[in-house]
């Protein structure tokens, strides 16, 4: 199997969305997400493109900021991997890749979030070295 990874340029962003849509069930129209994708390419975000035989396959928002308890890192955001290639370790390439990504743009280290009742992501993440460090509260106004 041939995986290739690129980020994926600013001016071609909305390729992610069907992505997006399927992470939350449709939950977000076309043109919300294309106006918050436009807003995000200005903020230290980026999107890491999958590709198996240059075919987009997965996704994985990478945010970039310094935080005061850890230094330059990155926060890990909205990774999926289309079912069909589920279960094949592209995760865990994928995951070696976004390390290596960080490290050169002088990342210290990698942080992310994960939906309480999603048990098999929790066993991945701890399998790839992270640890629980508290709780993500949202309030939406």
């Amino acid at each position: 199997m041939s995986i290739s990874f690129k980020i994926i340029p600013a001016n071609d962003i909305f390729i992610i969305i069907p992505f997006l849509q399927k992470l939350s069930n449709n939950a977000n129209s076309e043109a919300v997400l294309q106006e918050r994708l436009l807003e995000m390419v200005t903020q230290n975000y980026e999107c890491l493109g999958v590709y198996k035989d240059d075919k987009l396959i997965g996704i994985c928002g990478l945010w970039f900021m310094t935080r005061h308890y850890v230094g330059k890192s990155v926060e890990i955001d909205h990774i999926y991997i289309c079912e069909k290639f589920q279960g094949q370790g592209i995760g865990k390439i994928v995951m070696k890749w976004v390390d290596n990504y960080a490290q050169s743009k002088g990342c210290k280290a990698s942080e992310l979030n994960t939906y309480v009742q999603n048990y098999p992501s929790h066993k991945f993440y701890y399998n790839q070295g992270y640890e629980i460090l508290g709780y993500h509260f949202l309030k939406k106004f």
